[in-house]
């Protein structure tokens, strides 16, 4: 019974300091913590900014004479070809005015070959047939503009495109230069984009890390557009309020899919030099501020706030807040608290970026 007795005691204590151990262990374990460095190199960021979408060509379609709606050829949506007749406006007093100056120039073409005839035998003088050349010629210009406003009457499209609204209907009273209607050209359209004066210093002093100026497009449903665009453009100056300046992107529409009007999200590519990186799994957020905790020289562990450029997978672009020198806490952010002594293990910051979703390059 006795020895039953000891056993059981050596059993208990063999566990029990096992137990001890493990904690020992354990707590040892959660108190080493990894640390790195921010990482200072060159990369590039795909940024997206909100876009006017217009097309290429966009007029507006306006009445150049007075008059009457008398018909409509075309309908809302309705694509056209160069050169097609649109509107007409009740012709009839321009074609009265056409037919008074026409009768005109043939009055004035007798008069000036009789005045030729009569200087040529010394019956009038010279000065009698150049009168008459003259009554001619303003003739001819009367004709012509007659001419010029009877065409007005007929609206034709400049060139192919989508006929947009009809404010006017049928019959409607029309005076020199209401609006008809648009109309659109949208093989091509243009995008327009404001960027701020850092990044538009990036991209303009980076063309080689850029790579190219191509751009893509996202549509208002979420959807990347199929074709690329080309940033085209650059406004000669900065907006003063916003302190932004537009960039113009074109892009092909080959399916019409576009229309004058839209918006979108432009994504550029702009280059980056020198900048400090850090992973985002080392940062915590309070009340929208982003803070991370730095290892002292004392071992002791104190909060930081930062503030964040540009994000990209699993990392954060700073703009201020760290040092290149700072060893930053990589886990256990959760766990410690401002002037708490921890033990450290340092981790390489080009091998913590590498296990990252975004490579080091």
């Amino acid at each position: 019974m006795m020895k039953r007795v000891v056993s059981s005691f050596a059993l208990g204590s063999l566990l029990l300091f096992a137990s001890c151990n493990g904690k020992k262990e354990e707590k040892e374990e959660v108190t080493i913590y990894p640390v790195t460095n921010p990482v200072k190199m060159d990369t590039v960021i795909s940024k997206e900014y909100v876009a006017q979408i217009q097309s290429v060509k966009n007029i507006e379609v306006r009445a150049q004479e007075k008059g009457f709606l008398e018909k409509i050829f075309v309908d809302e949506g309705q694509f056209v070809h160069q050169g097609q007749t649109l509107f007409r406006i009740m012709p009839k007093l321009y074609q009265a005015e056409l037919l008074k100056a026409q009768a005109e120039v043939a009055q004035a073409t007798i008069e000036l070959k009789n005045a030729s005839t009569l200087a040529n035998n010394n019956i009038v003088s010279k000065n009698e047939k150049a009168m008459a050349k003259a009554k001619l010629d303003a003739a001819n210009a009367e004709a012509k503009l007659a001419q010029i406003h009877l065409s007005f009457t007929d609206i034709r499209a400049p060139f192919s495109g989508i006929i947009n609204r009809l404010p006017l209907k049928l019959g409607s009273l029309i005076d020199e230069g209401d609006l008809l209607t648009s109309l659109s050209d949208n093989n091509d359209i243009y995008t327009y984009f404001n960027v701020s004066e850092p990044e538009y210093l990036s991209y303009q002093t980076n063309v080689a890390s850029r790579g190219s100026n191509l751009v893509s497009l996202v549509m208002a449903n979420g959807d990347i557009f199929p074709q690329k665009g080309e940033v085209q453009t650059i406004e000669g100056e900065f907006d003063r309020e916003t302190g932004n300046i537009a960039f113009r992107a074109k892009f092909p529409n080959p399916n019409k899919l576009l229309r004058n009007g839209e918006t979108g999200k432009v994504q550029m590519t702009l280059p980056l030099k020198n900048v400090l990186i850090i992973p985002q799994k080392a940062t915590y957020e309070i009340q929208d501020q982003k803070y991370v905790f730095v290892v002292g020289n004392d071992g002791k562990v104190r909060s930081k706030n930062i503030k964040v450029a540009y994000e990209l997978p699993d990392l954060y672009v700073l703009a201020s807040g760290l040092t290149e020198g700072d060893k930053v806490l990589l886990e256990g952010i959760q766990k410690v608290k401002d002037d708490q002594k921890v033990q450290v293990k340092f981790q390489d910051p080009k091998k913590v970026l590498q296990s990252l979703k975004l490579k080091a390059e």
